[in-house]
C-alpha cells in the first residue's frame, strides 16, 4: 500500500492547480527517501515548471535523489514544450525508481516518457490508483482520446420533477436550488472551458453564465439561436465576456460576440463538439434548457450529469426535467437540496 499512499498524495497536490493549468493536465509529484518525503510539487500554472521540477527543487540535499523514489500522478513528459522534458530531469538526477499513476494520452508523450526512463535504467512502475489519476484529468484525457470536449450536463429540478414554469413574468432565472447549490454550480463553471444554453433559456432567464459566486475564470459562452431571436440588450451581449452564437444566419461579429453558421441542423451537436475541439476547449457544461439537454442525452453525447433536486419546492405544472436512464453514481446533500451525479460509461 506504500505506492498507493504516495500516489494519493500526488493527487491531492495536483488538485491545487485546478482551473489554473489549462490546457495542461493537473499533476502532482512526491519524492521519498527511505520512507520519508523529502520533496513535493505540483504543476501550478500553464507555461511554468511541471510537478516533477517543483518536487526536485524542494529537495535540499540533491545527493539523496540517487537513493530515492519519485512518485507522479501522470507519466513524465519526454518532449520539449514551454519547459524541458521532466523525464530528462529524472535521468539527470539519477533517481533510480519512478512510480506513475497513469500514462499520458497526449500524442507527444503517450508512453515515450516511460520508455526513455526505462532505457536510462530507471525502474518504472505504472498504474497505481490509475482510475483516480484518470478521473483527476478526465477533461484532458477525453479531449485527446475522443477528440471532443468532456461534456457535463447540469440542471435543477423541483420536488415534483419540473425544470421550469411554463411562463415567466420577468426575464430572470427562477431559482429552484438553494444558495449553497448555486455556489457549487459556479465553482464547476470555474473549471470548465465552455458553457452552453439555448435560445429559450437566454430569452427567459437572461443569464450571465459567469462565475459570480466563485473565484475563477468564467467559461466561454456558447449559445444556440437558429433565427437570432435573443434580444440585443440581453446580458450575454452587453458585457465583455466572450460569447459564440451558433445560428442559421450569422450576424456581423461585434464586441464580445462572434457568430458561427450552423451547417447542418440535423447534426448540430456534432458540429458544435468538433468546433469546440478545434479551438482547444477541453470541457463543456450544458445548462439548458430541456430540449437541448435531452438532445445531448438522446445522442449519448455526454459524460456526466449533475442534477440538483430541491426537497421542498413544487411547481405542480411546467416544463418537465430531463430524464437519464442511468443509475445514480453518487449522491450528496447540500442543505435542503440533493445533488445526484450520473455517469455515461
Amino acid at each position: 500500500m506504500t505506492n498507493e499512499k504516495y500516489i494519493q498524495r500526488c493527487i491531492q497536490l495536483a488538485k491545487n492547480g485546478e482551473g489554473r493549468v489549462y490546457p495542461n493536465p493537473m499533476v502532482g509529484s512526491v519524492i521519498v527517501h527511505k520512507g520519508k518525503i523529502i520533496g513535493e510539487g505540483w504543476h501550478q500554472k500553464a507555461g511554468e515548471a511541471h510537478a516533477e521540477v517543483n518536487a526536485v527543487a524542494c529537495v535540499k540535499d540533491k545527493s539523496l535523489l540517487e537513493e530515492s523514489t519519485i512518485y507522479v500522478s501522470l507519466e513524465p513528459c519526454s518532449h520539449y514544450g514551454k519547459t524541458p522534458p521532466c523525464s530528462d530531469l529524472i535521468i539527470r538526477h539519477k533517481i533510480p525508481k519512478v512510480v506513475i499513476g497513469t500514462i499520458d494520452p497526449f500524442s507527444e508523450v503517450a508512453g515515450r516518457g516511460i520508455k526513455k526512463l526505462q532505457d536510462a535504467g530507471s525502474e518504472v512502475v505504472v498504474g497505481i490508483l490509475e482510475d483516480e489519476c484518470y478521473n483527476l484529468n478526465k477533461r484532458f484525457f477525453t479531449y485527446h482520446t475522443k477528440k471532443r470536449p468532456f461534456i457535463s450536463l447540469k440542471w435543477a429540478e423541483t420536488t415534483d420533477g419540473y425544470l421550469a414554469p411554463i411562463k415567466q413574468i420577468d426575464r430572470a432565472p427562477v431559482w429552484i436550488s438553494n444558495t449553497f447549490s448555486k455556489q457549487s454550480v459556479h465553482h464547476q463553471r470555474s473549471i470548465e472551458q465552455a458553457i452552453l444554453v439555448g435560445t429559450n433559456t437566454a430569452i427567459h432567464d437572461n443569464p450571465t453564465l459567469t462565475t459570480r459566486e466563485w473565484y475563477g475564470n468564467s467559461p466561454l459562452r456558447i449559445i444556440i439561436d437558429r433565427i437570432n431571436r435573443i434580444p440585443v440588450d440581453s446580458l450575454i451581449f452587453t458585457d465583455n465576456q466572450p460569447t459564440i452564437v451558433f445560428t442559421n444566419t450569422p450576424l456581423p461579429n461585434t464586441g464580445n460576440v462572434s457568430f458561427i453558421q450552423i451547417k447542418n441542423d440535423n447534426d448540430l451537436l456534432t458540429q458544435l463538439s468538433n468546433y469546440l475541439h478545434q479551438i482547444g476547449m477541453q470541457s463543456l457544461i450544458v445548462e439548458g434548457g430541456q430540449k437541448i439537454l435531452m438532445s445531448f442525452i438522446e445522442k449519448g453525447l455526454w459524460d456526466e450529469a449533475y442534477v440538483y433536486k430541491a426537497n421542498n419546492v413544487y411547481f405542480k405544472d411546467g416544463i418537465f426535467a430531463p430524464t437519464v436512464e442511468k443509475q445514480v453514481f453518487s449522491c450528496k446533500q447540500i442543505k435542503d437540496n440533493t445533488l445526484s451525479l450520473y455517469k455515461n460509461d
